[in-house]
């Protein structure tokens, strides 16, 4: 059995499971799903009364810092006692050409070392990466009034047409960044 929870799951068992857990969210429990508006309670519990924008009573959203407190949990349950002893990603012959075009040869891991690593974090375009793409997610999630997770999953489940808007620029703005600005940034081909 644990072995079975130490490899990852198909996208038609975890997807549903996500399914699942979305509608008792919304129906019984009247939450919407969502990370990024944890991050403005945590803001809220650390400076109170400092910031108009955090001048509310985040004790009303605690819920959602022990979802993100049990998220965090989980990941380093999965890190650490569920983890692979060897991680194999499988991707296809022609990712792997394309990810050579652009100059990323480790694919031993999970993720690229070339890219991201601390070896990384000393480069022009890792620095940008980081810097750049961290602030353009915080401020993208707050100016769609939610993150990736929270439109697409629960505004998406619940129809709201903002949350269809946000999905397809989140979308837009992935492909966008696969094709043009990664890219560029690795100074492979474009």
């Amino acid at each position: 059995m644990l072995d079975l929870l130490r490899q990852p799951w198909p996208w038609y068992v975890a997807g549903p499971l996500i399914g699942l857990v979305v509608p008792v969210l919304l129906l019984f429990a009247g939450k919407s799903f969502g990370v990024s508006t944890s991050f403005r309670d945590l803001c809220a519990a650390a400076t109170p009364g400092r910031f108009d924008y955090l001048d509310y009573d985040w004790r009303t959203g605690s819920w959602r810092l022990a979802f993100v407190a049990g998220i965090i949990l989980g990941g380093l349950i999965a890190a650490t006692a569920l983890a692979a002893p060897d991680p194999v990603v499988a991707i296809s012959e022609a990712t792997r050409a394309d990810l050579a075009d652009l100059g990323i040869d480790d694919r031993t891991g999970l993720f690229p070392s070339d890219l991201i690593g601390w070896g990384a974090l000393v480069t022009l375009p890792g620095v940008l990466t980081l810097i750049g793409g961290g602030f353009l997610v915080g401020f993208g999630a707050r100016w769609a009034d939610g993150c990736t997770s929270g439109h697409a999953i629960t505004g998406l489940i619940g129809r709201q047409l903002p949350s269809l808007l946000a999905v397809l620029g989140f979308f837009g703005g992935g492909i966008i960044s696969t094709f043009l600005i990664l890219p560029a940034l690795l100074g492979g081909g474009g």
